[in-house]
């Protein structure tokens, strides 16, 4: 792919989460893109993998497995007993269910891990300063998303609020997953990476300081 077909596939995911703003914002399109929402990580995803130029041996695809699944795992552990980010229920913005629990999720968890590994790639730090940066940039992503995440539908919160457990939960198993990609030496090469860690961040603190003015 040459230069000026990648800055088209930018310029088109800077539409795209740009247009999923205005259709939150507007009350008509807000159910629609309510919808949407899995369909936007997958393609985000899908868009990831196209531009992945790191190795791709059978390690690394049983990590992004293990990512996926474990996450997965958690996530039904966690919303079924209360005991590992406090106690919430899914709604019905991340799709399909498998025991109450987004099957999207899991791409979710392993989107951020994937993102957030190939940004710090590029940074001269240390292995354990990759590790708690890129975990660090994951709890600060959560910050965010959880203030949009139940005017989303996409879980909420029991009584209306996110206890310290949860983010403690978070960042937790976000170091464990970048743990293992340094034990593992698995490095994490994107150009897009950045543009799409990005758009994302972007497209919840839009929303979480829209839903705090309409308070």
């Amino acid at each position: 792919m040459n230069s000026l077909e990648y800055k088209e596939i930018r310029k088109f995911f800077v539409i795209f989460y740009t247009v999923g703003m205005v259709g939150m914002v507007l009350p008509f399109t807000f159910p629609l893109f309510i919808r949407l929402i899995p369909y936007a990580l997958i393609l985000s995803f899908g868009a990831l993998m196209f531009f992945h130029t790191g190795k791709m041996d059978w390690k690394t695809i049983l990590f992004f497995g293990a990512v996926f699944l474990v996450s997965f795992v958690v996530e039904a552990v966690g919303v079924h007993t209360g005991k590992i980010f406090g106690y919430y229920s899914y709604g019905s913005g991340l799709g399909l269910k498998l025991v109450e629990t987004p099957v999207i999720i899991g791409a979710n968890w392993l989107f951020m891990v994937y993102t957030t590994a190939a940004v710090v790639d590029k940074w001269k730090l240390h292995r354990v300063l990759k590790v708690v940066v890129a975990a660090s940039m994951m709890l600060l992503y959560d910050l965010v998303l959880e203030q949009s995440a139940p005017r989303l539908d996409m879980w909420h919160w029991k009584d209306e609020f996110i206890p310290l457990q949860n983010y403690m939960g978070w960042f937790s198993l976000a170091l464990i997953f970048h743990s293992a990609l340094q034990i593992l030496n698995i490095r994490i090469q994107n150009q897009l990476a950045l543009l799409m860690l990005g758009c994302q961040f972007l497209f919840f603190l839009f929303l979480f300081i829209l839903f705090k003015l309409m308070l």
